[in-house]
């Protein structure tokens, strides 16, 4: 290049390869090279746990187990508790619309079903049916839910049968309704 000096690029290879040659020489002196590190290493601490550190942490992560597992596992329930309730209460926002437009709630054989079409006055065009629904949802344990008028807790009651379907129960079981708080 300019005056037979060697770029730099090349004498930094080539002194790389020359203290790497010099590593390789002395650990070929010495047989045991990782030996000397591990005695130090063990001079300083130990390398690994001992079956007693190890089995106290398997008894503390067993404890908290114990304790978090049992309030974990009732979440679906509580969930399924709290979705019904707010699908009541939009069913009964639902409701209440339809009775301002039509003066009343719709029949028990009506049903929730007239939420979704409306009624059908005589002599209407079949398209001038109200929606007050997109679709009526199912509760939370695939059941429809139940529509009363008269209602037995209020004007109407809008309410699930609970994880059972059966009228009554207690806990998951126990009815769920536009009543009920």
């Amino acid at each position: 290049m300019n005056g037979g000096a060697m770029p730099l690029f090349f004498s930094r290879r080539l002194l790389s390869r020359s203290s790497s040659a010099q590593s390789q020489q002395t650990h070929s002196m010495n047989p045991y090279p990782n030996a000397a590190m591990q005695g130090a290493a063990r001079a300083e601490g130990q390398l690994g746990f001992s079956l007693i550190e190890i089995m106290v942490v398997v008894v503390i992560m067993g404890v908290l187990a114990a304790l978090i597992v049992p309030n974990v596992m009732g979440r679906p329930d509580q969930a399924r508790v709290v979705a019904a309730r707010q699908d009541i209460g939009a069913l009964m926002q639902a409701l209440k619309l339809y009775r301002l437009d039509n003066g009343r709630y719709p029949t028990a054989e009506e049903g929730l079903q007239s939420l979704v079409g409306g009624p059908q006055a005589p002599g209407q065009p079949q398209n001038s049916r109200q929606t007050y629904m997109d679709r009526l949802p199912n509760d939370p344990w695939g059941t429809p839910y139940q529509y009363l008028n008269p209602g037995v807790h209020g004007e109407i009651d809008v309410f699930s049968l609970g994880a059972d379907a059966r009228a009554g129960g207690e806990g998951n079981d126990a009815d769920i309704g536009s009543w009920s708080k």
